[in-house]
């Protein structure tokens, strides 16, 4: 999937009718400064990649692989900006290493996550990463803030930034795969 898909499928009012969340997460990081996105394209992210794309003061930076939105963070923090990573569950397994940068080097640091390999899978590929997420953030040393509704995610956004940067933390925010939805390729 291209760029010009994820604009077509995430571009639209269609696009924020099915994904609520991401206006929600798109308030809390322009509230927070954030002035840099790294992405690897994807189907799921593509209405907050898409939102991102066409705010004023945030840089979008799509990567070819996630590890390196690891450091373009570190980049920026020591470049005086506030950046965020969003990235598929299965896309962690790929950054462990680069994790160890943000530890040993205590930066800040920011990553939404969608959730695959839960509720309503329909890819057996996506669940063995999706089961091991959490635990190889938290054996890196990065916290994980696990949203299961829209209710909670206003809240949990507003905190994870603030223990990111206010407290030079290293935060994701889990968006589980019931608050996303289930997937249905069909209709694409």
């Amino acid at each position: 999937m291209g760029e010009s898909d994820l604009v077509r499928i995430g571009g639209t009012a269609a696009g924020e009718a099915a994904a609520p969340w991401a206006a929600i997460i798109h308030a809390a990081l322009v509230a927070a400064g954030i002035r840099q996105a790294a992405y690897v394209p994807d189907a799921g992210l593509a209405r907050l990649i898409e939102m991102l794309r066409h705010t004023a003061d945030v840089k979008t930076v799509s990567l070819t692989t996630e590890e390196e939105g690891v450091a373009l963070c570190a980049g920026a923090w020591l470049g005086g900006e506030r950046a965020v990573l969003l990235m598929q569950s299965s896309g962690v397994g790929n950054c462990v290493n680069m994790f160890s940068l943000l530890g040993s080097c205590r930066f800040p640091f920011l990553a939404v996550v969608t959730m695959r390999g839960e509720w309503a899978e329909f890819n057996p590929w996506q669940i063995p990463m999706g089961r091991a997420t959490p635990q190889a953030f938290e054996m890196m040393g990065i916290r994980t803030l696990r949203v299961d509704s829209l209710a909670e995610l206003a809240d949990t956004a507003a905190a994870a930034v603030s223990m990111a940067f206010d407290s030079d933390q290293q935060i994701a925010i889990l968006l589980s795969q019931q608050l996303l939805g289930r997937k249905d390729w069909g209709a694409q």
